[in-house]
């Protein structure tokens, strides 16, 4: 790759160029939506936008069920789902940062929470869920993390939703994929899971700010019998509110114009498929470049996610030097997440990274090693 021609020159930013696992770039056209006047949060202007994002949020999630738009972190809707979704008992599958964090929510929210840990950098899987059902069972609902951002590791929900309703069909299934929604496919409906949730700053490549979610019927059945469900992220309050297009507290107006205009690219221009695919050949050449560089992969083979590579630091690469080394050339990479740090670093190739981009990071990199 190094000896690869680019048109890039991003010495010159004003703020490096953005290949982390998030917040990630985004688009002028998606910045500039939020620099238009305001309007107030109770008109039929705002009504108006909010339904049509509701319509574009549900084609991005594959459902025909209502997606909450919350002015909030993905956190926040984790601690959603919880207190909707979870009358006594949890059970959190932990194999990260971001899943243990849940856990913490779910005991934050004072639920019986039963922790299940996979090795970070495996995935869960069908066998240890329906285990973990069987030891510590019954359960109100588990939790998992589609993309743990923090590891690479991709774990397959589709058949994690299908293994829980064959052993505990009244578990609900609450999916966390902040990582993922956008850069790879999270098909709701097809996939049986009650809350699907997601952060706008990641492979929707939006300003940080918002939540959504795809809440299944389920849930709001399940939360009428929940007490202590909070004001703020009540799923019954917000299903009121949505029947009329609004929120019940004011909501981040200019940053749902934002996610309008992106979402009608990702949608409508691009497509769901063609982001799909740009994901996973970003993925496959952010790959071949580690095999070939004699790195290593920290994520277990066939569970490496297509948003984010957390590239085993075999060659003892100094990465706060590698990073400065980046920064002066317009651009910055994330070093391994918490106990990780230094033992990985992480390639984010996700939002609308292109792969020129991806290409021009690589050869950079390159530059670093062979001096």
């Amino acid at each position: 790759m190094g000896d690869r021609k680019h048109r890039f020159d991003w010495s010159n930013r004003p703020h490096p160029r953005l290949f982390i696992p998030g917040p990630t770039e985004v688009r002028p056209e998606v910045l500039a939506a939020q620099a238009e006047l305001m309007i107030g949060h109770r008109t039929d202007a705002l009504e108006a936008l909010f339904a049509r994002v509701q319509a574009q949020a549900r084609r991005l999630f594959f459902t025909e069920a209502r997606v909450y738009v919350t002015a909030s972190s993905g956190m926040g809707l984790q601690e959603a789902a919880i207190r909707n979704g979870v009358r006594e008992r949890v059970i959190c599958f932990v194999n990260g940062a971001f899943s243990q964090r849940w856990a913490d929510v779910a005991e934050g929210c004072g639920k019986q929470t039963v922790r299940v840990a996979v090795e970070w950098g495996h995935p869960i899987t069908p066998d240890v869920v329906v285990r973990a059902l069987r030891e510590h069972g019954p359960a109100d609902a588990i939790t998992v993390v589609h993309n743990e951002t923090s590891t690479g590791v991709i774990s397959p929900i589709a058949e994690i939703a299908g293994a829980v309703r064959d052993v505990a069909p009244e578990t609900l299934v609450l999916v966390d994929a902040v990582s993922s929604l956008a850069g790879a496919p999270v098909h709701f409906d097809e996939w049986g899971l009650d809350v699907c949730l997601t952060s706008s700053q990641k492979a929707l490549a939006c300003p940080p700010g918002l939540a959504l979610a795809a809440v299944s019927d389920r849930v709001l059945e399940r939360a009428r019998t929940v007490s202590g469900r909070g004001w703020y992220f009540d799923f019954l309050l917000l299903e009121k509110y949505l029947q009329r297009n609004t929120t019940p507290a004011t909501p981040a107006i200019s940053l749902l114009r934002a996610l309008h205009v992106q979402l009608t690219h990702i949608l409508d221009v691009e497509g769901l498929e063609a982001r799909f695919a740009r994901h996973r050949a970003l993925a496959e050449m952010t790959w071949e470049w580690v095999r070939a560089r004699g790195f290593d992969f920290f994520a277990a083979e066939g569970y490496r996610s297509p948003t984010v590579t957390a590239v085993a630091n075999a060659r003892g690469v100094d990465v706060d030097a590698l990073n400065a080394f980046l920064t002066s050339r317009g651009m910055v990479i994330s070093n391994g997440y918490g106990p990780l740090k230094g033992r990985t670093f992480r390639i984010a190739h996700m939002g609308d990274t292109t792969p020129e981009e991806m290409r021009y990071l690589l050869d950079t990199i390159d530059e670093f090693l062979a001096a």
